[in-house]
């Protein structure tokens, strides 16, 4: 995380693949442009004042047209 979170907003950790990747790599390739890590869940923080606005940042950040599927979206323990 980047940034502290401002007064009123949240710490979001959201679970999210590439079903692309993780296609190909069961048959042994790799994506033309995405790491072979994206077969497996990765974690990323967001800093949102909700779910939703939380779940609206990271499709801007990793597209589902993209291939990138949100596995959980769940709020921390930290907040301010």
């Amino acid at each position: 995380m980047l940034q502290q979170p401002k007064n009123g907003h949240n710490i979001y950790e959201v679970a999210i693949y590439n079903r692309e990747v993780r296609s190909l790599v069961k048959e042994n390739q790799s994506h033309r442009y995405f790491d072979d890590q994206w077969a497996d869940t990765q974690l990323r923080d967001i800093i949102a004042k909700d779910e939703t606005e939380a779940r609206e940042l990271i499709a801007q950040r990793f597209p589902p047209d993209d291939g990138f599927v949100v596995e959980d979206v769940h709020q921390t323990s930290a907040t301010l």
